[in-house]
């Protein structure tokens, strides 16, 4: 690894998360817009800015901090929205990571409580604690996202607290100004538990999709 983050492909049966190219860019641009309601604090391109987007992930990712992945439904075989591992920290001396945050996620309106973005989470935080081997996984929101609060609260995420102007604001109007940040984190104790919930959650969606009423996950 080198001290540097690196993620390889990851694929269950809905999802597979491929490393974010600008082959994805046309199928990324339609996904971003869907419906932008539900991005009022998350970072998702327009349509004419994915290319540009994209370019800023490869410069986070060229600088070691970043492995940033395009979001696969493989039921289309469409990109659908982006997430990341982020902010890796090593052993001191070693290549060894002991934590690394799962974030720069977004995903397109119509795939939202379809089960792939809960697989995806389930990908990510298996490689992070299987693969990589972390003690800590990192989430973070911005501290007046309700929604997204709640969300990883509800895959097992441990709400330890805000960190006031910690981060960039996303929210529109807010250019230049930074944001409080709600932050999370899953232990590697804890990571059988929250694997657990997500394939209960994933299995809940599956028999509802076969027999009933769409419940979103």
């Amino acid at each position: 690894m080198g001290n540097r983050l690196e993620g390889p492909v990851l694929e269950g049966s809905l999802v597979r998360l491929e490393p974010l190219e600008h082959h994805h860019a046309a199928d990324l641009a339609a996904a971003a817009e869907e419906d932008r309601s539900q991005y009022g604090f998350t970072w998702v391109p327009r349509a004419h800015e994915v290319h540009d987007y994209i370019d800023q992930q490869h410069g986070r990712a060229a600088s070691g901090r970043m492995a940033p992945y395009a979001q696969i439904d493989l039921a289309s075989g469409r990109a659908v929205g982006a997430t990341a591992y982020w902010e890796p920290r090593f052993w001191p001396d070693t290549e060894r990571l002991y934590a690394v945050e799962v974030g720069f996620t977004w995903i397109a309106a119509s795939r939202q409580g379809t089960g792939v973005n809960t697989e995806a989470k389930l990908l990510l935080f298996g490689h992070a604690f299987e693969g990589f081997g972390v003690v800590r996984l990192d989430l973070k929101t911005d501290a007046r996202n309700e929604r997204s609060r709640a969300a990883i609260t509800a895959v097992g995420g441990h709400f330890e607290g805000v960190l006031r102007s910690w981060s960039r604001s996303w929210a529109p109007g807010e250019d230049g100004k930074l944001r409080d940040a709600a932050i999370f984190s899953i232990l590697a104790s804890e990571w059988p538990e929250c694997r657990a919930r997500l394939q209960q959650r994933l299995a809940a969606k599956a028999a509802v999709t076969d027999g009933g009423s769409e419940i979103k996950i």
